[in-house]
């Protein structure tokens, strides 16, 4: 069955890519550097498309006859709903690879609409957001009636290029939690604590990730926080980062950040990869102070994308699913993390 990649001369849609020939698939590729794509298409003998994201008429038609479509090609705030709307309309179900927490929430909002068109709409199937999402699922099942979720992770894998642009265009709108089953903006790291992500206690900060969404959706928990280690220096500076907020929504600025990312920053080797695990921990906790405490070493947020978008893209092209906004989790269920390559099983006190 036919199925795209859009991104494919990007940083991760590329690796992916690459990764589906060596497990004998043939994804279209597809975006909108003509010589990149038609360059990497070339070298795997797929067939490409090349097409900008303008129209969504003009999408549905390089879409038609397609079972689903993996979008790589951020930032997903400007590239997703497009996406979207031209899978509905050509009847292809939608995977992404976003962390970004409004553009989870705009995929939400057209559940409706999906559900009658008989299209799946599955973003976050990459380091964002599985391992965190199949932890938060885990310790739903331990602890049933959990009213509050922590998750975080611990990694020092670098940044490709696409990740680091979306980095600095959302850091102007400071931190997210959800509270009461409502997503809140509050300031940057404010909330500050030690954790035991799996190798030792750590500082860790509060983070907008994508799983203040997510986590909702699969699990029901109303409140949600994300953390992620932080030294007191960076802590310092996310919280100066909230004067200095306004200054980095200007267009200007933000254009010159994504031209300066696009000079200077570089995604990881294979080598770098391999040498840069991550470590994934979850919290629940019920209205008793009951408490359970889960824990995983994966491979890198990077080297688990690949194999996990693509578990996702295989389970879509080879099973039925119910039509509509999902997670991975809620998709595949909360084992899928045990079922990659550089994932495991988790581990729950």
């Amino acid at each position: 069955m036919s199925w795209m990649i859009y991104g494919a001369n990007g940083y991760t849609g590329e690796l992916i890519a690459r990764e589906a020939v060596a497990r004998g698939m043939t994804p279209i590729l597809a975006g909108r550097s003509k010589a990149k794509v038609e360059r990497l298409a070339h070298e795997l003998k797929l067939e490409c498309r090349i097409f900008d994201l303008d129209s969504t008429a003009g999408i549905a038609a390089q879409l038609k006859g397609l079972k689903a479509v993996l979008l790589t090609a951020g930032p997903f705030s400007a590239t997703s709903q497009p996406m979207v709307q031209a899978c509905i309309q050509a009847g292809a179900h939608y995977l992404d690879i976003t962390g970004e927490i409004d553009v989870f929430e705009q995929v939400f909002r057209r559940d409706a609409d999906a559900r009658k068109a008989g299209v799946v709409l599955c973003p976050g199937v990459g380091f964002d957001v599985i391992p965190t999402d199949c932890v938060a699922a885990a310790l739903k099942e331990a602890l049933p009636d959990a009213v509050e979720l922590h998750l975080g992770f611990d990694t020092t894998v670098s940044l490709s290029p696409g990740t680091m642009k979306t980095t600095l265009e959302s850091a102007p709108q400071g931190g997210r939690v959800r509270r009461d089953g409502k997503l809140i903006h509050v300031p940057l790291a404010h909330e500050v604590r030690r954790i035991d992500f799996g190798r030792g206690e750590r500082l860790a900060v509060a983070v907008p990730w994508g799983d203040v969404s997510t986590a909702f959706h699969t699990t029901g928990i109303p409140n949600i926080t994300v953390f992620v280690p932080g030294s007191r220096v960076s802590i310092f500076g996310m919280k100066l980062g909230n004067l200095f907020g306004p200054l980095m929504k200007l267009p200007a600025v933000q254009r010159m950040l994504a031209a300066l990312v696009t000079k200077t920053v570089k995604g990881p080797d294979e080598v770098a990869r391999a040498g840069m695990p991550a470590y994934v921990w979850g919290e629940a906790i019920n209205a008793r102070g009951e408490r359970r405490i889960a824990r995983v070493k994966t491979s890198n947020g990077y080297s688990l994308t690949i194999p996990g978008s693509l578990a996702v893209l295989n389970h879509l092209l080879t099973h039925d699913a119910p039509a509509g906004f999902t997670t991975p989790s809620r998709l595949v269920g909360s084992n899928l993390l045990s079922q990659l390559p550089g994932g495991a099983d988790i581990l729950i006190d």
